[in-house]
């Protein structure tokens, strides 16, 4: 039987304290880390692993179990154990450029579908993280954002339309919002105050990101000002809880 090339130089030392379901862990979480072993690259079965290292095959799944638990590895019902690719650690949440350019940064491709656009009396909530009077007519944005073909992000937004006059005729199919308000409106975003949350999304915007019935999301709540202090963008938006994390900073 072929060995993994990455782990022929590897021993587990059976006279050592260390169980070794916790060596055979550090040998494949080295591998793992130090790129021996590729994101989604297959691992060893447990055949191989067993053959490899001579030990149990309870030694074998207790180190498997401990990866899966690490966020190493991942299964694959029928075909094994697999590399997990890294999570990018995205800033968009602590900064002001936006999810897109947050991402785009990453090498990742990022597409953005408008699903409606309208104007309205603000809602309650809406006049009041605005600072609007009741009544007062917003501009509604609701749009999906995907990642390299996966739904992300699904966020509501609205903006004042006495600030933004026009922005509901505009084509932001697949460009940034952020970079149509500065660029036609001279509005740049200067801070924003962001509120999270873990939540059950409703059936229909659970069917938008492809999340299974009752499966949780991250719930991120805005309200991003100018230089002078005036809010102009409050949102609601869901997020998609399993795949990337995220960076905070604080200064």
């Amino acid at each position: 039987m072929a060995q993994h090339s990455s782990l022929r130089g590897d021993r587990l030392d059976r006279g050592a304290e260390t169980p070794l379901w916790q060596q055979l862990v550090a040998v494949l979480r080295d591998a793992i880390r130090h790129n021996e072993l590729a994101p989604d690259q297959a691992l060893p079965s447990e055949a191989e692993l067993i053959d490899r290292f001579g030990v149990s095959r309870t030694v074998v799944r207790e180190a498997l179990a401990e990866l899966v638990r690490e966020g190493l590895i991942y299964k694959i019902r029928a075909k094994g154990s697999f590399v997990s690719p890294t999570k990018p650690a995205l800033r968009f949440i602590g900064s002001t450029l936006g999810s897109a350019a947050d991402l785009r940064a990453t090498g990742r491709t990022v597409t953005t579908h408008v699903l409606s656009i309208e104007e309205g009396a603000a809602t309650d909530d809406e006049a009041e993280a605005l600072h609007l009077d009741a009544g007062t007519e917003v501009t509604r944005l609701r749009r999906l954002r995907s990642v390299d073909g996966l739904p992300w992000l699904l966020v509501d937004t609205a903006l004042p339309k006495t600030l933004f006059p026009g922005v509901a005729k505009a084509n932001l199919e697949n460009r940034s919002l952020y970079e149509h308000l500065r660029r036609h409106y001279g509005v740049t975003p200067k801070g924003a105050d962001r509120w999270l949350e873990a939540v059950i999304p409703s059936a229909q915007d659970a069917e938008l990101l492809q999340l299974n019935a009752g499966e949780p999301a991250l719930a991120i709540e805005s309200i991003t000002w100018r230089d002078d202090g005036t809010p102009f963008e409050y949102y609601r938006g869901l997020h998609r809880s399993g795949e990337p994390r995220f960076h905070v900073g604080i200064r």
